[in-house]
């Protein structure tokens, strides 16, 4: 149902978009936006992890990727299949997906597509991954301008849009960790830094030549099946204390990208909540079509990362993951995907109109 919904949303809006001349007489349908440029953690990471020698978090390995289209193997998506910039850039008009800027395949007729610079266990707190994905932006926004020119080249990046998503990794992997970092900083006041962090982030963007910003919130940090376990104390329910960190963070963000509008007029600037639709199928998968929130479809490992990926020395895997809300511990199913990215199309119609 939610696919069928976002098909159908697809087609208005691309009978909404104005169609560009094929110089033959004819038209030739335009997507709603020129690219898709995304930076980011594993939320949204599509193999750039795959490049880097030293990273520890990748999707590399079987049975990520089971279910993506035609190929049925890892991409480097932490999923079975589509990650929610998938679907949103199918539902823009994209026949194909930006491919990891780390990647070979970046370049050339390809880089007209955007770029995707997301790397998984990427954070805010992180001002090295922060600093690099600008870098490798600036470094894009450089060979775009060779390939197609300067004057091409900024009207593209000023029309794409840019998806920012991070910030679990920051709670789960960093501040319920860091004994150091968590005695500097109370929940309120580490929230204040990272969204501090953010803001900077969003009008460095907006100075390179963004106009088109879509942000994710935070998702329900205390009902992933990974934090469940590690905090949940033997109960099966979400971790209340953890959501409650992330209803926090979500409050700051509405408040910063409100003032982001105000500051810059020119802007179009939208949170994307991932918090509301993933904790209502959390806590009534039914509700949704789904027959599991608390087991993952793949087995997880039981030590450091592990417990947030899939185990890859294992092969246990469920039989249907459209069943399953979370396919590891942390990251949701493609058909999960679905529905958030339904529950995000109000935001996003607000960035591409």
């Amino acid at each position: 149902m939610a696919q069928l919904r976002l098909t159908l949303l697809a087609m208005s809006l691309l009978i909404l978009s104005p169609a560009m001349d094929g110089g033959g007489g004819g038209t030739v349908q335009a997507q709603i936006v020129p690219a898709v440029i995304s930076f980011g953690d594993s939320t949204v990471d599509v193999g750039n992890n795959n490049y880097l020698p030293g990273a520890v978090f990748k999707a590399n390995y079987v049975p990520y990727g089971v279910n993506f289209g035609s190929r049925r193997k890892p991409t480097g998506r932490f999923s079975d299949g589509k990650i929610v910039t998938d679907i949103t850039a199918e539902t823009l008009g994209f026949e194909s997906y930006a491919p990891p800027y780390l990647s070979p395949q970046a370049k050339g007729d390809n880089l007209l597509l955007g770029a995707n610079f997301a790397s998984a266990a990427s954070s805010y707190h992180d001002d090295t991954a922060a600093m690099y994905q600008l870098k490798y932006y600036k470094e894009y926004q450089s060979k775009l301008a060779a390939l197609i020119g300067q004057k091409n080249a900024t009207a593209i990046l000023s029309d794409a849009l840019y998806i920012v998503s991070t910030g679990t990794g920051d709670f789960i992997q960093n501040y319920y960790h860091n004994a150091s970092l968590s005695s500097r900083y109370n929940v309120n006041s580490y929230c204040d830094l990272l969204i501090s962090i953010f803001s900077g982030f969003a009008n460095e963007l907006y100075r390179l030549g963004a106009r088109r910003i879509g942000v994710t919130s935070l998702p329900p940090l205390g009902c992933l099946p990974a934090t469940i376990r590690l905090y949940g104390k033997g109960r099966s329910g979400c971790v209340e204390r953890l959501n409650g960190d992330a209803e926090t963070f979500n409050n700051k963000l509405n408040i910063t990208v409100e003032a982001l509008a105000k500051k810059h007029s020119d802007l179009k600037i939208a949170i994307f909540d991932i918090y509301t639709p993933l904790r209502n199928m959390s806590e009534s998968p039914a509700s949704q079509g789904f027959l599991e929130a608390r087991k993952t479809c793949c087995q997880t490992g039981t030590r450091k990362t592990r417990v947030y990926l899939c185990n890859p020395a294992t092969a246990g895997l469920c039989r249907n993951a459209s069943d399953f809300v979370y396919f590891d511990g942390v990251h949701p199913s493609e058909a999960a995907n679905l529905v958030i990215a339904e529950s995000t199309i109000s935001a996003g119609i607000s960035l591409v109109t």
